[in-house]
Order: structure tokens, then C-alpha cells, then sequence
């Protein structure tokens, strides 16, 4: 393998910066859907034990917990099965959930997920390299 101190200067800044572009964009795109499409969701959930539970505090407890939500919100939307084995969600109410606020969740889960798994593979090859 060739090290990455032989690169083009511009190339590996982009390989290193990349991932970290894509988490500010995945953090960006969370809140963008706790500001304009967290009512929509909690409507499409609205029989779901997590949405009675924290529907009124969503989406006001500032920042951080925005996007904590989003991503809780969004993993049990994409993956739904824990979520109903331990009853956060209702099995009707995910059958029923737009297509459109589907694919905004599913949009966001592969922007996080495409981030971690970049970093843990520059990590990788930056180690043994």
C-alpha cells in the first residue's frame, strides 16, 4: 500500500475532510427536518408510544436534542423491528407513514451511516497504510 504522505496534496486533504463534510451535512439535513417536517412526522406516528410520550417536548428542547430526536425517530422508522418489540412504535402507524418523510429519514440514516463507515475505513487505512 502506498502511503499518504505520497498523494497529491489536495487529494488527500478531500479523503480526510470528506467524511467530516458529510457528518456537518447529516447534522444540517436533522435539523432541517426537526424545523420543517417534525409536525408531519408526529402526525404519521401520532398513535406511537414515543411520539405520546415526547410528542409536545419535540422539537423544543433545543439543537442538540433536535437532532438526537430526529435520529431516534428516523432509526425507528428504517429499522423498525426493535422499536416495535419494545412498543415505541406502532406496526399500523409504519404502514401508514408517507413515502415522502420515509425517504427523508432514509436520506438522513445513509448520510450518518456513510460518514461512520468512511471514518472507520480512513482510520483503517490511515493505521496500517
Amino acid at each position: 500500500m502506498t502511503n499518504i504522505d505520497s498523494w497529491n496534496p489536495w487529494v488527500a486533504i478531500g479523503f480526510l475532510s470528506t467524511p467530516f463534510l458529510l457528518a456537518v451535512t447529516a447534522i444540517a439535513y436533522s435539523v432541517y427536518l426537526s424545523r420543517c417536517q417534525l409536525d408531519a412526522i408526529k402526525e404519521a406516528l401520532k398513535n406511537s408510544r414515543y411520539i405520546y410520550m415526547w410528542g409536545n417536548s419535540l422539537g423544543k428542547r433545543g439543537l442538540i436534542w433536535s437532532v438526537f430526536e430526529i435520529s431516534k425517530i428516523a432509526g425507528m422508522v428504517v429499522w423498525p423491528r426493535a422499536s416495535i418489540i419494545i412498543g415505541e412504535v406502532n406496526p399500523a402507524d409504519l404502514e401508514k407513514f408517507p413515502p415522502y418523510l420515509k425517504r427523508y429519514l432514509i436520506v438522513n440514516m445513509t448520510l450518518m451511516i456513510t460518514s461512520l463507515a468512511w471514518i472507520i475505513a480512513q482510520s483503517i487505512l490511515l493505521e496500517f497504510g
